[in-house]
């Protein structure tokens, strides 16, 4: 879907190769990310109808471009990412009136930074990072980061307990409270066998309280 849609718009082959070299081949926050964003945002556009699908794609595409930059700016990536936006969008040839669009839905679409989506281009985004966030795919990534931050199986539990387990809850479109919903059950499920094979479950029971 993403390489259909994006040779239909001139810019998006310069911008997806700009992002591609600054984010690299991480799994959990880099171009493979990104893609799969981009999959699930142009999905939930579609089901949604009249939506800007330009904007939609450009901001799936640098909604992360701020993350390499965050310690050394000691800022939120979301703001970084905004700001860095415009200028790498111009130079990409996107259209100048829709650039203000895309830096709304990356200012909003993190979970961390807790900034309301307005617009439907900026809600698809935030539903579209939230859900590569859960299910098989959010399971692999948050113990591949539990790892990097030396956070452990207990870490890593607790992560799923104050952040994945609530975002099904935090999804503005229905076609991605949809797919939020079949995604927490694969987590609870997978939860549930691996609590009871790492003797952990009577420390974190409160997590099998989510439904």
């Amino acid at each position: 879907m993403l390489e259909d849609t994006c040779s239909r718009y001139e810019w998006c082959g310069t911008l997806s190769r700009v992002i591609k070299e600054a984010l690299g081949h991480d799994p959990v926050h880099g171009y493979p990310h990104v893609v799969r964003v981009a999959e699930l945002a142009l999905k939930i556009s579609r089901l949604v109808g009249g939506v800007d699908e330009e904007v939609v794609l450009a901001a799936a595409l640098v909604h992360d471009i701020g993350r390499p930059l965050e310690t050394e700016r000691g800022k939120h990536h979301a703001a970084i990412g905004a700001e860095l936006a415009p200028g790498i969008l111009r130079k990409a040839g996107f259209p100048e009136a829709k650039i203000p669009s895309v830096v709304e839905a990356v200012l909003a679409h993190s979970f961390s930074l807790g900034a309301e989506a307005g617009s439907l281009e900026a809600k698809i985004l935030s539903d579209a990072d939230k859900l590569d966030a859960i299910g098989a795919v959010g399971v692999a990534r948050a113990f591949i980061e539990g790892d990097r931050r030396g956070r452990g199986f207990e870490g890593t539990l607790r992560h799923f307990e104050e952040k994945l387990l609530r975002l099904k809850d935090l999804m503005y479109t229905e076609p991605a409270r949809r797919m939020a919903e079949e995604r927490h059950r694969f987590m609870l499920a997978f939860l549930e066998e691996f609590l009871k094979e790492t003797g952990l479950l009577g420390h974190f029971y409160s997590l099998m309280d989510s439904t």
